[in-house]
């Protein structure tokens, strides 16, 4: 492969794996919502602490641990570790590092063959961060579908307490 052929394929391997960056981040966000939701629809259910006998903490407290637990991985996953990429010319935390004046000129001034390590290094690195992305949202996925059954029994159990309204016309 030529040259120009590497350099436009390696620019293309790096656009592809940083277009899945929006696409976790949109999953992410929607866990996110359902995680709140279940958390915050549940804490305005509760009854009083002291009505509740021992067993009934039971499915809210697992409920609640999954759904924090989910969070959990949630923030892991958006905020990633970012090391990596010493004194890269594509990386952009090092190229903040420099001044502008000097990145332009070290830029300039390098080969072909590193302009072409500096971006196959950024694919590998943006790849590692993409799968722990990914992997934190499939733990906090696999955790929120787990709170579902002990959410509901906590709703249920606390529906059961509480006297039905009815409209009198």
């Amino acid at each position: 492969m030529e040259q120009e052929q590497l350099i436009a394929a390696c620019r293309d391997q790096l656009k592809l794996v940083l277009s899945f960056f929006p696409r976790v981040d949109a999953k992410s966000s929607v866990v996110l919502a359902i995680d709140t939701g279940m958390l915050g629809y549940l804490a305005t259910r509760l009854p009083s602490i002291d009505s509740l006998h021992w067993w009934e903490f039971i499915s809210p407290s697992l409920a609640f641990a999954a759904l924090a637990l989910s969070l959990w991985h949630l923030y892991k996953g958006v905020i990633p570790t970012l090391e990596g990429g010493d004194r890269s010319l594509v990386y952009s935390r090092e190229i903040a590092k420099r001044t502008e004046s000097r990145f332009i000129d070290e830029f300039t001034a390098q080969q072909e063959s590193d302009y072409i390590k500096d971006v196959l290094s950024q694919v590998w690195r943006n790849s590692e961060i993409l799968t722990d992305k990914f992997e934190h949202l499939k733990w906090s996925f696999i955790l929120m579908a787990g709170a579902v059954l002990p959410w509901t029994i906590a709703l249920a159990d606390f529906a059961m307490r509480t006297p039905a309204v009815r409209n009198h016309v």
